[in-house]
Parts: C-alpha cells; structure tokens; sequence
C-alpha cells in the first residue's frame, strides 16, 4: 500500500514492533504490484483475456459456447481458397480432411476471446437498449461492422425482423439464436432473416437493392426465431 503509515493509529504509530511489522507485511504482499495487471486482465473489458472475459460474460449474462454443426476444415485446392474463412475453409495437405459426405455433428463450440468479447459489448448493449430502431440499428452496426446492411424492421401483429443483406455464417446464426443478444420489445416475436441482395421477391418500398420484382425475385422460404 501507498503511504500505508498515514492509516496508523495514533497508539500503534509510535510502536517499533507494530511499525516494522506492518513494514513487512507491505513489503511482502504489495498489493500495488498487481492491480496494474489485474485491470488489465480482468477489470478493462477492452483488454481482459480468458477467465477476465468470463467473468464479464457472466455480468451481462452471455454465455461463450453455443451448440453449432460447423464442418471440419477440408481438403482442397488454391482456387478455392478465400482470405474471409482461411481458418475454415479448404485446407491444404495434411491440414484439412477429406469430405465424406456426412453432414456435419452439432457441438459445443468456445468462442475465441475476441469473438466473445464482441459478444459481450454487444450483450451489454442489449441489456439497457430502449428497444427503439435507431438503438437496434446501432447495436447492429457494431455487431456486425463493416459486413455490410443490417436493420431492424416492425413487421406489425406483435412482430419484427433482423434482417441481413449478407450471408451470416453457421456459427453467427448460432450466436444470434442461442445468445439473447438480439433484444426485443416485451411480447414481440423477432425473426431473423438473411436477405443477400437482388435475390428475394419483394416490394419497393423495403429497398430496390434488396429486393426484386415480379418474375425476377424468388419467394422467402422461411425465417429464423431469433428470440
């Protein structure tokens, strides 16, 4: 401790005993010495690492596992291969396995700590939201920086969607569903929708670039309940 004689009391300040031996027990537990690292570790969100991580994640109550079916990494060939899944993507000799056509085995997958702390900022985000589009936009929009267009939409009849004009991948989808992250108003249903651009039949109104027009779009087969 810092200037640990001023909390003496004015019976024990004169003391030699009690002073040399408060002098060693600062000397040896120093608590000074550590806070540096504990507020980095654990106290600073931005920076904490680990059991840091957990530990926020149980505050604003997100979990860092959610159950995914996301395929091995696979065997294949440089044409194929893109810099945004390089992790999982095809794989190269004796890195990636060969496809046997089994569908892929649901299971339990640890979000890495970037991922999760993402998740976490966002999950706070969510516990304090107002529920209003401009707050679910914004939650979205660092949710998801820099993917692309995202939005929150009234549906109507107690209901809204999230809507995505990109592909999310297994492991988002997981997330999105399973998390809570996704906050919504008491009594209304959310549903989650992948939207890419210039692929769904729709009306003007949702956005000439999303949606098409008669004989040129297909039909929405279906959405995910994100809450």
């Amino acid at each position: 401790m810092k200037n640990w004689t001023d909390t003496l009391l004015a019976q024990s300040a004169n003391s030699p005993t009690i002073t040399a031996m408060l002098d060693c027990l600062n000397q040896d537990i120093g608590p000074h010495a550590g806070l540096e690292s504990f507020y980095d570790a654990i106290w600073n969100v931005t920076t904490a690492l680990g059991y840091g991580l957990d530990v926020w994640g149980r505050i604003v109550n997100v979990k860092r596992c959610v159950m995914a079916a996301i395929p091995p990494a696979q065997f294949g060939f440089a044409e194929e291969f893109s810099e945004t899944d390089a992790a999982s993507g095809v794989q190269p000799f004796s890195y990636g396995v060969f496809n046997d056509g089994a569908p892929p085995v649901v299971r339990n997958v640890q979000l890495d700590n970037d991922t999760y702390r993402t998740l976490i900022m966002t999950k706070g985000m969510a516990n304090i939201t107002d529920c209003t589009a401009r707050s679910l936009n914004a939650l979205l929009a660092y949710l998801f920086a820099g993917r692309g267009r995202c939005y929150a939409l009234d549906t109507g009849a107690m209901t809204m969607q999230y809507t995505f004009e990109f592909a999310l991948s297994i492991l988002e989808v997981a997330i999105l569903t399973q998390s809570g992250i996704l906050p919504r108003p008491t009594g209304v249903l959310a549903n989650l929708v992948q939207a890419q651009p210039g692929t769904l039949f729709g009306f003007s109104e949702a956005g000439a670039d999303v949606y098409l027009p008669f004989d040129q779009g297909v039909f929405f087969t279906g959405a995910l309940q994100a809450n």
